[in-house]
């Protein structure tokens, strides 16, 4: 039996489970009348659906509240730690794999470092496949699934491919290749989108439904959300910010084209623009060591601080601040283009430069941006700190969870989400 719009009675039904399995999920201990009030579902609907989750044993009554004149109030909750799932964030220096309950609180951790520049895809699936066998996947609780944040953009297919210019990646089937190493069901998106659903989850974007989340580490890329949703454009590539032409005929970009912001803004370049400044290492450094680069970052960050004006110092304070008005006239282009609620600074070398240069950021976004959408739009940097991919990755399998009304998949579910 079918309504006028086509769905029959088993759609109507798993769409109701949904709706109150995600209302469940995002708002823990509420009660059946809770429910009802924000459903606007049935008594009878409510009562049978909330019937079914707890014997399929996906939720689970969590003590009472006293009612005005009544019987107590029953609470339910989602049982959190029945189910787990697993979030990895492919950096371009480590492989991060981090196991969490339903809840995305994290149950263990491994990084993976990556060799800069050996980027091939057999080591980041072998970087992955680590990464799973340290955090490990038969904890006895059911697994819903593997969420992948990567660099580049992600094509939806059969099987998801990755397409990534800066590690030279072209059409990788990542899917395919990550089935030689496990049969758990894999969900596949771009590492700012994954960060952008972590912030709109638990951070920073909650309740801002036009959000763009910027993701700069040693690369840099963004998540557009319009109404909510993120928006991809016609082949799945939007969002590739750190690709817009910054300076025309400027900096060679790692993509191969020239002046990209990418090229000024992320940590890559930042370190090699004050290289190229002193001609030195920085403080702390030796000419011939490298370091990782969060640790040579943060020495650029403590050089330009320091009260002593030495040359390493304005070089310091100068690439910075270049760096301050590339980010900030891109987001004043943002705000332009898509009128955000809110623009929020991720990733592990947007949170580290963001915080001491937000003000900057801040001022040189107010000049370049038209005053009106600029005064309704907050610039702020991440609540979830540089984990954000890998948990926005794990809410990937979470997502599908909830949409299907608690249904746990029995099949390797294919292909990408961005």
């Amino acid at each position: 039996m079918s309504d006028q719009g086509g769905r029959n009675v088993r759609d109507l039904r798993r769409s109701n489970r949904s709706l109150m399995l995600r209302h469940l999920y995002f708002h823990q201990s509420v009660s059946r009348q809770d429910l009802i009030r924000a459903t606007g579902l049935s008594t009878a609907s409510v009562s049978n659906v909330v019937t079914d989750l707890i014997d399929d044993g996906i939720v689970v009554e969590a003590g009472a509240v006293e009612s005005e004149g009544g019987r107590p109030r029953i609470l339910l909750e989602v049982d959190n730690s029945r189910f787990q799932v697993i979030g990895v964030d492919v950096g371009e220096t480590h492989v991060r794999v981090e196991r969490f309950d339903l809840a995305l609180s994290e149950l263990a951790r491994a990084d993976i470092p990556m060799t800069p520049g050996h980027y091939e895809p057999e080591v980041v699936v072998a970087g992955i496949a680590a990464g799973l066998a340290a955090v490990g996947t038969d904890s006895g609780a059911e697994l819903l699934g593997i969420g992948i944040g990567v660099p580049g953009i992600v094509q939806a297919g059969p099987e998801a491919v990755v397409h990534c210019q800066t590690i030279g990646w072209d059409a990788v089937p990542l899917e395919a290749l990550l089935r030689r190493v496990t049969d758990l069901p894999l969900f596949i998106d771009n590492g700012a989108t994954t960060m952008g659903q972590a912030e709109m989850w638990f951070g920073a974007g909650l309740a801002a439904a036009d959000t763009v989340f910027l993701l700069i580490g040693s690369g840099v890329g963004a998540s557009v959300l319009a109404g909510g949703e993120p928006y991809r454009g016609a082949s799945t590539s939007a969002g590739e910010w750190g690709h817009v032409t910054a300076e025309i005929g400027g900096r060679r970009c790692r993509c191969g084209a020239r002046g990209c912001l990418e090229a000024y803004i992320g940590a890559e370049s930042v370190i090699a623009r004050y290289r190229e400044a002193t001609g030195a290492a920085p403080a702390g450094l030796t000419d011939g060591e490298e370091g990782d680069e969060e640790t040579v970052l943060r020495r650029i960050l403590r050089t330009a601080g320091q009260e002593e004006v030495s040359p390493d110092v304005l070089a310091a304070r100068a690439v910075l601040d270049e760096t301050a008005l590339h980010i900030g006239v891109g987001i004043g282009n943002l705000v332009n283009l898509f009128n955000p609620q809110r623009v929020i600074i991720g990733g592990w070398a947007g949170l580290l430069l963001a915080g001491p240069l937000l003000p900057r950021i801040h001022e040189v976004a107010r000049e370049h941006a038209l005053h009106y959408p600029f005064s309704r739009t907050a610039i702020e940097l991440g609540r979830l700190g540089p984990d954000a991919v890998a948990r926005g990755a794990a809410t990937l399998p979470v997502a599908r969870f909830l949409n299907s009304g608690g249904t746990v998949p029995q099949s390797r579910p294919t292909g990408a989400t961005r």
